[in-house]
């Protein structure tokens, strides 16, 4: 892999302003970043939670442009823009065609430079961020990594609760903002990225056009106070209203550019990175948990290593004992030659992946240069690529010692047991647990290349075997492969059946022939790509991004999960169980719950109406015999779909994979009859459930366009003019009402069926004042025609986000499957912002007319508590 800093072009103004632009011409895209060098350390606790103020404000008007009027005149330019507060930087970014480069740098340097942060605005901002905070409180992993990082640090501010507490943000003003803003906010803190399909040259004329000016300053310090090291072992257990239990553990480690740092990351990505790695083996595979991640996080100043699990409550013994064994084996052997290079290629390969997006490349070029210079970004990728065993070994060796451990356990009401210092260090450090094989190597034989003809054009390219199609598509900015290999699917699942789809596929990953689920999952992830399970009502299959030479292999892999999945009764019932744990811990999702509970409600708990993932209750019927059969159904005289997207020559990349093909049983084409069709029944009751939560959360289902509908395109106009940032919804429930911080307007678009969803998160006793407002704001969208600016800025605004979402591989094989399973086929790969255009005033509310005129949509409702309260204790 390359150089990532290859043409960087970098200049700082008199002011101390740098700028960093960057050529990416994969996508005509661009994307401009503001890297603020101040964040949540650099707040004195007088003002604890004003950079996240601050980022809120950025948004609410400068002296010439109106509140609302910066996220609408990026819309009209095709772009969207967001930005995050973290501990050490703010960030902005807009990302948008690249012919609209210079209107986007006229919106970001003017709000960078003049926001007025308007005390109306701010008073009413703060309520929405007060929403946010209440709505941060009820996500069980938010609440148990923020106080993993309380009980690690008693001095330093990463131990404040990171965005503030609700009574202390009230009491914040327009002075204290404008302040920080001003102190902070200056040239010598802030670098400007560019990236995309620009010139460079170019790029920086137009920067110092609209930088130069700005009055140059020195930035306001007012560092965290130190923290002397420490060797103890701390632990918390916390409970609420949840469904699965969380576990959380830290310690302490190196500060960025220290020489451990990439050791350290690498070990994270030995112990927990793919299906082949430790932690997946010891503990996920067998269903202790049902998630495990380990990580290195190291903002500015400090650094720390931490793990988390999800699990029932009864396992934390058990996966402490896992983790353990994990950690000794680390620091007694290290990591043999295989598990490195398993590990090291699906990080670089991960690192290149994070690169492809043009906002992407310009935040980790600012990130780099903030620390010390772009070349940073290089030096890293190189230390990764060179270090070693023995290097990871010592590193975890001095770091991650039992006797210095922090550990949060986040457990449901009167379940499982507290977490106790003496058992936590003696687990750790016993080294307890199963011990993990030596994975055998799954032999890939490649096949040598055959002579295809493709058809097509310059997006995609088809070539139609016996039983497959192969459709490639050139990308060439990272050397690596997407692959993906897919098969139709109808969505006929029931309540009593719900979920067995997805058992039989993500079965099908644990193990082929002899083989198991490790050495399936080490065969993909030695190439650069951890093997993904996709399954959704329509289509169903398996993915890997590789790199670019490996590909063939690939392939070759990719069929045999197809062809000779072994559906061992030992592995399918620890899949289902960690489905079932999956399955409870969805009910703690305060955005993804609601909507299950309304689509149940509008679909009568069928098709589109089920649950994919299953419920607790479907799950447990469910045995090997069954998932197996079921596979044999999704694949038995079905045609098969390969995508490849990627750095290669189309011509060569269609004979590598059709090789791989050549012989696969024939099947017909995929275009037989029409799925079921599924109609939304909106005088369903609303289904609500009742739980000791911060927020009510209100999901609504309306009628609306299926995928193949003429009148989809209308039914995004809608969502794009009513929601995002600068939407008809946002600005007025948000903005103007300060009734919730996530207001969400989208267009659900499947074969077989369609609708207009909204969502609002509130207060719970602000309830029917939300519910109202949300209704009575879609009522006027059927009474009322939306305006000839809300059309053009809402037309402008799809059509460019199709021009920018070809950015990365795995966006374009979305793009592509979409349209081969569930929409027109090729044909809509051409030019499809042009599909926009047409759209008028009257089409839009014909939609919204047969969507809202009645009043009435299905509905589900998670209700919060009335009454203030902790939601932990």
């Amino acid at each position: 892999m390359g150089r990532w800093t290859e043409g960087v072009r970098r200049a700082q103004l008199p002011n101390g302003l740098t700028v960093l632009a960057q050529a990416q011409s994969a996508a005509p895209a661009a994307a401009v970043v503001t890297h603020v060098k101040a964040g949540f350390f650099d707040e004195p606790d007088r003002w604890g939670g004003v950079s996240h103020v601050l980022e809120h404000m950025f948004f609410k008007g400068t002296p010439t442009r109106g509140v609302g009027q910066i996220a609408q005149e990026t819309k009209a330019a095709g772009g969207y823009l967001n930005a995050g507060t973290s501990y050490d930087y703010t960030t902005y970014y807009v990302v948008l065609p690249a012919a609209s480069l210079e209107t986007a740098l006229d919106i970001q340097a003017d709000a960078l430079q003049h926001s007025v942060i308007d005390a109306d605005e701010l008073a009413r901002e703060l309520q929405v961020i007060i929403q946010e905070a209440k709505r941060k409180r009820d996500s069980p992993g938010a609440v148990a990594t923020e106080t993993l990082f309380q009980i690690m640090y008693d001095h330093h501010r990463i131990r404040r609760w990171r965005i503030g507490h609700e009574d202390h943000l009230a009491q914040l003003t327009r002075d204290d903002v404008w302040q920080y803003y001003r102190s902070r906010y200056v040239p010598r803190n802030t670098i400007v990225a560019i990236v995309g399909d620009i010139d460079p040259d170019e790029a920086l004329a137009m920067a110092r056009t609209r930088y130069r000016d700005w009055p140059d300053d020195s930035p306001a310090v007012d560092r965290s106070p130190a923290e002397p090291p420490r060797r103890e072992v701390r632990v918390r257990t916390l409970r609420g209203d949840v469904a699965q239990g969380r576990l959380m553990l830290g310690w302490r480690t190196v500060p960025p550019q220290h020489p451990d740092e990439a050791a350290l990351e690498l070990a994270a990505a030995v112990l927990s990175a793919g299906r082949g790695s430790w932690l997946y083996r010891l503990l996920r595979a067998p269903g202790v948990v049902s998630a495990v991640s380990a990580y290195t996080f190291a903002p500015t100043e400090l650094g720390l290593f931490g793990v988390g699990m999800e699990l029932a409550p009864d396992r934390i013994a058990p996966a402490l004992d896992g983790l353990g064994h994990a950690l000794d084996r680390l620091v007694n052997d290290g990591p043999g030659a295989s598990d490195l290079e398993r590990a090291r290629t699906l990080l670089l390969t991960r690192w290149a992946r994070g690169l492809e997006p043009t906002d992407g490349r310009a935040s980790a070029l600012a990130a780099a240069e903030a620390l010390r210079d772009v070349h940073l970004l290089d030096e890293e990728f190189q230390r990764l690529q060179e270090t070693t065993a023995e290097e990871i070994r010592e590193a975890v060796q001095r770091w991650i010692d039992p006797q210095s451990v922090s550990a949060v356990s986040y457990l449901p009401e009167e379940q499982g047991a507290d977490l106790d210092v003496a058992d936590v260090a003696a687990r750790l450090g016993y080294g307890a647990g199963t011990p993990l094989t030596v994975l055998p190597d799954i032999p890939v034989k490649v096949p040598p290349s055959i002579r295809v003809t493709l058809a097509g054009d310059d997006m995609v390219q088809l070539v139609s075997l016996d039983g497959v199609d192969v459709i490639v598509r050139p990308k060439r900015d990272v050397p690596t492969i997407t692959l993906g290999v897919y098969g139709p699917r109808d969505p006929s699942e029931t309540l009593d059946t719900a979920g067995l789809g997805a058992l039989a596929v993500r079965s099908a990953v644990r193990g082929v022939g002899p083989y198991g689920a490790g050495s399936v999952a080490a065969a993909f992830e030695r190439r650069g790509g951890a093997v993904g399970v996709h399954l959704s009502g329509e289509r169903f299959g398996f993915r890997c991004t590789v790199l670019a030479d490996e590909a063939p292999a690939a392939a070759t892999l990719l069929r045999r999960l197809f062809e000779d999945p072994s559906f061992a009764t030992e592995e399918v019932d620890r899949e289902r169980a960690v489905m079932i744990e999956e399955a409870r811990q969805r009910t703690d999702d305060m955005f993804g719950y609601p909507f299950q509970l309304a689509f149940g409600a509008a679909f009568h708990d069928t098709g589109y109406g089920v649950p994919m993932g299953g419920t607790p209750r479907s799950l447990a019927r469910f045995d090997a015999g069954r998932a197996q059969d079921e596979f044999r159904r999704l694949t038995n005289g079905k045609r098969l779909t390969v995508v490849a997207v990627g750095d290669a020559e189309p011509q060569a990349l269609a004979e590598q994979i059709a090789a791989a093909f050549e012989d696969y049983a024939a099947a017909p084409s995929n275009t037989g009859p029409e799925p079921a069709s599924y109609a939304v029944d909106t005088s369903a009751v609303a289904r609500m459930e009742q739980r000791d939560k911060a927020q009510t959360a209100l999901a609504m289902v309306f009628p609306g366009p299926g995928r193949r509908d003429d009148d989809r395109f209308a039914a995004e106009v809608w969502a794009a003019v009513a929601g995002g940032l600068g939407g008809r919804l946002f600005e007025i429930l948000r903005s103007q009402q300060s009734l919730a911080y996530t207001v969400v307007a989208s267009s659900w678009q499947r074969r077989g069926a369609g609708a207009l969803l909204a969502y609002v998160a509130t207060s719970p006793e602000r309830e029917e004042e939300a519910r109202d407002g949300l209704h009575r704001e879609l009522q006027r969208f059927a009474t009322e025609s939306v305006s000839d600016d809300e059309l053009s800025r809402a037309v402008n605004y799809l059509a460019g986000q199709r021009k920018i979402a070809r950015q990365t591989s795995s966006a374009v094989m979305d793009e592509i499957l979409d349209a081969w399973f569930s929409g027109n086929g090729l044909a809509e790969l051409v030019d499809p912002w042009h599909r926009y255009r047409p759209v008028t005033v009257d089409d839009v509310s014909a939609v919204c007319h047969r969507a809202f005129a009645g009043g009435r949509c299905a509905e589900g409702i998670v209700r919060g508590r009335t009454v203030e309260g902790t939601p932990a204790r």
